[in-house]
């Protein structure tokens, strides 16, 4: 859930022209659908960049799951 900041800040980046250009001339040059093999070798990359993430050994409380 957004706490009262992100969504003020949500809704200010919608205001925002400048934007809201931005996205529309991305989607104008969107090539559709991304092959599988790509968006692996995407995260790949994206993976040595940042490198492994730590492991968490904490127990993950799951009473909150929903389907």
């Amino acid at each position: 859930m957004l706490s009262e900041e992100e969504k003020k800040e949500m809704l200010e980046d919608a205001r925002n022209q400048k934007r809201r250009t931005n996205f529309r001339e991305g989607k104008k040059y969107a090539s559709g659908p991304i092959p599988f093999d790509t968006y692996i070798s995407f995260l790949d990359n994206f993976q040595k960049i940042f490198g492994p993430f730590k492991v968490s050994r904490k127990t993950t409380i799951t009473k909150f799951n929903k389907l």
